[in-house]
């Protein structure tokens, strides 16, 4: 299954945010921590390099935590502020609060060698859609400014927000990029909900995401389902199983595939599955193949 995305508005949102860029002092991009690689928007490298930076792995509580510490960290060594983070908890905002000061310093410096008084430092928010933007400007700010939703596409417009007194935040549309160079890519975005469900084939899409936790996460199958899957070599066996132990069954006893396939991405993205990453930093990439 070749998954690309990328409706017509995402075009002129993209305009839009390029644009915008000459407003900002810094970009803060969020990306999924379940999927960095993936959930990051190639462009912003190029029309963001000459902004400060800050790489948030949000969703953090729904990933695996060794995989989130090393990717924040691969990060770290290319010279981008990164952190941890559940954009739903106040728990790591404190921290975060000290990293946009820290990563604002070289700005406000070289403004102020200029004889520029930097009294607000505004900051451009960036990702994909459904990777937790408008969550994380309402749980910074303590109120509902940005709206929020479960699906993509719910931020349309460019909002300004202010933080506080000094930190003012720009927030921005989801988009994705034109071209998923890499399968894989496509399906990780579509697994974490990242693209619409309504033009996908949820049954292919569960398949994948079983032959990958079957190589990497059996235990999780195992605790959620209440079955082991260590005696399953392929996956389509494994997915019958879990359907009969769910009773995802039509009159006769046959298989509903559709059913059963909701359910098991449903825990996925809900964590009940457990903490997942589905895929590993570089470091780990050559012995995970």
């Amino acid at each position: 299954m070749n998954i690309q995305w990328y409706p017509g508005h995402m075009a002129k949102a993209k305009r839009n945010i390029r644009n915008d860029l000459k407003l900002v002092d810094m970009v803060i991009e969020l990306l999924d921590a379940r999927c960095p690689d993936s959930s990051r928007n190639p462009d912003i490298d190029s029309f963001a390099k000459d902004k400060a930076r800050i790489v948030l792995l949000n969703k953090a509580d729904l990933a695996d935590s060794r995989s989130s510490r090393a990717f924040s960290e691969e990060f770290r060594s290319k010279g981008i502020y990164s952190m941890e983070m559940d954009a739903r908890s106040k728990a790591s905002f404190k921290k975060l609060d000290s990293l946009i000061s820290l990563a604002a310093r070289p700005v406000v410096e070289r403004n102020a060698a200029k004889g520029i008084r930097t009294p607000v430092i505004r900051a451009m928010v960036l990702g994909i859609p459904n990777v937790g933007k408008s969550t994380f400007i309402n749980s910074f700010i303590g109120k509902g400014a940005a709206r929020t939703g479960n699906k993509p596409g719910v931020t349309r417009g460019n909002q300004w927000i202010s933080l506080n007194d000094k930190v003012q935040l720009l927030d921005t549309p989801g988009i994705t990029w034109p071209k998923f160079e890499r399968e894989i890519v496509g399906m990780n975005l579509a697994l974490i909900g990242s693209i619409n469900d309504d033009i996908l084939n949820t049954e292919e899409l569960v398949f994948y995401l079983l032959k990958y936790l079957m190589r990497y996460y059996p235990e999780t199958l195992e605790k959620r389902y209440g079955q082991s899957m260590q005696g399953f070599e392929e996956a389509l066996p494994a997915f019958d199983e879990i359907a009969r132990l769910r009773a995802c069954l039509k009159k006769g006893g046959e298989i509903d595939y559709v059913r059963a396939a909701r359910l098991i991405l449903d825990d996925f993205r809900s964590g009940r599955l457990g903490r997942i990453t589905l895929e590993h930093p570089r470091n780990e990439k050559e012995s995970a193949g």
